[in-house]
């Protein structure tokens, strides 16, 4: 026997610990994994190129976006609407074609019914010793239109199984990739960002770990801030500033622009490797469960 308990192995019963182990090693049962801050969007950053914005604008629930990929986004949804708007009326020009050509195919039978219906009665008329000079009728697969009727197996536009999908009506709205709430490109809101750095340096945002501050307290911006955004102007502010300083007499701050509840937008940010902000933090990887 070992020394450590808990690596024992001469034990009549299977630990949770060793199951545990043992599951992770084998390849069996479900893995959960919680995101670390690597794994987690800055909240200066684009929900769609996960990049510092250059251009930000944020939509109407708090959600950033950099203004060249929403609208990169809102007109490649556009032109997908239209197409499946085109395919949509196609299927249903071939539906309306195909009642017309059954309605046809009805009248054609009905007016063939009718005059067979008038040479049993003309025969009948010239008496039993006369015959239509016709064999009976023929037993044959491939008249009388049967050939058209019967599937075919071994081309797949005729097997008895193959069925068409049908196109459902698309719809005209175009939803949030984040939220998958309704977005329209006149609902979103310029964001100003106050520079915490000096604004003459050339360097990238990106390699910057304090790139922003709030402009009323100077308070640096970051994962574990709250801030919210003031509609009228987009500037950036702290949570904390918004509800000692702003909503006590709804005015802003830098412009004395009267303010009501909905100027005054939470931007949605992501968590820490320590503190959630977001509804969604694990990861789980479902696989087969170890029998024991």
């Amino acid at each position: 026997m070992t020394r450590h308990s808990k690596n024992c192995t001469a034990s009549s019963v299977y630990s949770y610990n060793e199951k545990k182990k043992d599951a992770k090693a084998s390849g069996y049962g479900s893995l959960k994994l919680r995101y670390g801050k690597d794994g987690v969007k800055d909240f200066d950053c684009c929900s769609l190129s996960l990049h510092p914005c250059r251009n930000p604008v944020v939509t109407p629930d708090g959600h950033l976006f950099d203004k060249e990929a929403i609208l990169e986004y809102i007109i490649s949804k556009k032109n997908e609407i239209r197409r499946k708007i085109k395919e949509y009326e196609k299927q249903c020009k071939k539906e309306q074609s195909e009642l017309e050509e059954i309605g046809e195919a009805e009248n054609r039978s009905r007016v063939e019914k009718f005059l067979q219906t008038e040479m049993a009665v003309s025969s009948a008329s010239q008496g039993p010793g006369t015959s239509s000079g016709s064999g009976g009728s023929s037993v044959s697969n491939m008249v009388a239109g049967r050939d058209k009727k019967l599937p075919s197996f071994w081309i797949p536009s005729l097997t008895p199984g193959n069925k068409e999908s049908k196109l459902q009506k698309p719809e005209k709205t175009i939803y949030c990739p984040i939220s998958g709430k309704p977005l329209r490109a006149k609902d979103l809101i310029d964001v100003k960002f106050t520079l915490a750095v000096d604004p003459d340096e050339k360097g990238s945002l990106d390699g910057k770990r304090e790139r922003y501050k709030c402009p009323v307290t100077g308070d640096i911006l970051r994962n574990n801030v709250p801030c919210v955004v003031l509609r009228p102007t987009g500037d950036v502010v702290t949570k904390e500033c918004a509800e000692t300083l702003i909503k006590k007499d709804m005015i802003h701050p830098l412009t004395g622009v009267k303010l009501n509840d909905k100027d005054i937008i939470p931007l949605q940010r992501g968590g820490t490797g320590f503190a959630s902000a977001n509804d969604q933090l694990m990861s789980k990887k479902a696989r087969p469960v170890l029998q024991v």
